[in-house]
């Protein structure tokens, strides 16, 4: 007779459980949202907008005299997971001041070992890189993911130090 009592209050125990699962689903199908929320891509690409908080590649802005922020400190090259950051200086004579400076020669960029974590934008001690927006990355041929982010010729901005 027990068996029988044990039985019948776990049925009724699954299927008050159940039901309540269902009140769940039940308010979220006559509460859904109002506004689309699936995108039409790639038929909407001229009027897709990335949200907020997106984090597509790292990019190194430069101004309109082609400079930039980076010191070539390696504190993003350290600061990176995975190595997909590469920072190649050299010691230059500075002419101000007779000393010799570390200079920026390269900052390599490998998109194809990137994780998208943003560590290395944080890590940076002059704001040097930000994570863009652009997430159409599809190449044939993988060497066409390691980009050179600062541009030929590019400087460094003056009053930005280490």
């Amino acid at each position: 007779m027990k068996a029988v009592v044990n039985y019948f209050s776990d049925i009724f125990k699954g299927v008050k459980t159940l039901f309540a699962g269902m009140k769940v689903t039940g308010y979220y199908f006559f509460h859904a949202r109002k506004e689309i929320i699936t995108q039409q891509y790639p038929e909407n690409r001229d009027t897709l907008k990335m949200f907020e908080r997106f984090r597509g590649e790292v990019i190194m802005p430069h101004n309109e005299n082609n400079e930039h922020r980076c010191t070539g400190c390696s504190a993003c090259e350290v600061a990176c997971p995975n190595g997909s950051i590469e920072i190649i200086w050299s010691r230059r004579l500075n002419p101000e001041t007779g000393k010799k400076k570390k200079t920026l020669e390269k900052f390599v960029y490998h998109l194809s070992m990137c994780t998208m974590c943003g560590l290395c934008i944080p890590a940076c001690p002059t704001n040097a890189i930000v994570m863009g927006k652009k997430f159409e990355h599809a190449v044939f041929d993988r060497s066409q993911l390691t980009k050179v982010l600062n541009k030929p010729g590019s400087k460094l901005m003056s009053g930005v130090e280490e």
